[in-house]
């Protein structure tokens, strides 16, 4: 039993076993865009969405940067996108192109047939549609309206011109399309359309359909039918010191068989300040009243043998057959040369 007990007491004594660490947990495995796809026509296939971003910045930023010319029948203007708003998101167009690798089914994989995606880019409208409006305000070419010169005896017309204004709308989408687009050309071409004036020549005529015209010096009125001669009756314009009013005057009033308000004047003797009722024998406005200015107008009148002189207190004097043969002729408005 002590002989046991020796022997065992001079073995040597074991040292303890070390634990066995735990296997390291292998590193992630980065997601990578699959092959065959592009972004704005820039190969992605095999990058990871950081190294896809890089690139694509470093390829397809300059030149959605680069300048924007716009062409105006033959006039150029210059833009910087940055300050259209322009805003190239590299990150995004990544991510957008790991997605659309995503989607394809297994057998699309290998077919070889590259899967192109848009890229993302921002651009701020309204500084697109303000940039726009100050181009057409620049290339905006106003119409000039048709005019009438009346003389005693002739109409001169002049001729209307067409303007040109930018279709804005078209030019906003256009650029709008290049901007998103690297790949395209950066010009732009935009038009203008043809605007009419607001009077024509032909319009004159509708605008004038009736004119008259006083030669005082050749006591004859001419009448005017659509800028074209009609007829022409003999008158009797004002006297030395009630001299007819020169000037272009309009139709302000008719009347058939008008009373007579007498001014209150030396020359309008005991009528002063009195009105004679239409049709009476002592009214000196005879048969028909064409207003032309305040207290001036055309009318008949009783002394016919006094047309073709001066004799009257301003009026136009007409014999009351012509008179009645012009008063349904014109209507109100009509324009009236004196001169």
């Amino acid at each position: 039993m002590a002989l046991w007990l020796g022997l065992a007491s001079s073995a040597p004594a074991q040292a303890p076993v070390p634990p066995v660490p735990p296997a390291a947990a292998p590193a992630p495995v980065a997601h990578r865009i699959a092959p065959d796809v592009r972004a704005g026509g820039v190969g992605v296939g095999g990058l990871t969405i950081p190294e896809a971003g890089a690139r694509l910045d470093a390829v397809l930023g300059p030149r959605l940067r680069s300048p924007l010319t716009i062409r105006i029948d033959g006039r150029r203007f210059r833009i910087r996108p940055r300050r259209l708003g322009l805003r190239f998101e590299a990150m995004r167009t990544a991510r957008r192109a790991f997605k659309a690798g995503a989607a394809r089914s297994p057998a699309a994989l290998g077919s070889g047939e590259p899967v192109d995606v848009p890229i993302a880019v921002r651009l701020n409208g309204k500084l697109i549609r303000s940039f726009v409006a100050r181009l057409g305000q620049r290339v905006y070419v106003a119409p000039r309206n048709a005019t009438l010169r009346i003389t005693l005896r002739r109409m001169i017309r002049r001729r209307s011109y067409g303007g040109r204004a930018l279709v804005e709308y078209r030019l906003r989408a256009a650029i709008a399309r290049v901007l998103r687009d690297p790949r395209a050309r950066r010009l732009v071409t935009g038009r203008r359309r043809r605007t009419r004036a607001a009077i024509t020549y032909h319009g004159l005529a509708r605008l004038n359909p009736t004119v008259l015209t006083i030669d005082r010096g050749g006591f004859r009125l001419r009448l005017f039918k659509r800028l074209r001669y009609d007829r022409s009756y003999p008158i009797a314009v004002g006297a030395a010191g009630y001299d007819t009013p020169g000037g272009l005057f309009r139709i302000i009033s008719k009347q058939v068989n008008p009373p007579w308000h007498a001014p209150n004047r030396p020359w309008a003797g005991s009528y002063a300040g009195r009105t004679v009722p239409g049709g009476a024998p002592d009214n000196p406005l005879k048969a028909r009243w064409l207003g032309v200015a305040s207290g001036v107008g055309i009318h008949g009148t009783a002394e016919p043998w006094t047309i073709g002189s001066r004799a009257s207190h301003g009026c136009i004097r007409m014999r009351v057959p012509d008179v009645i043969d012009l008063y349904p002729r014109v209507s109100l408005g009509s324009r009236v040369l004196i001169r």
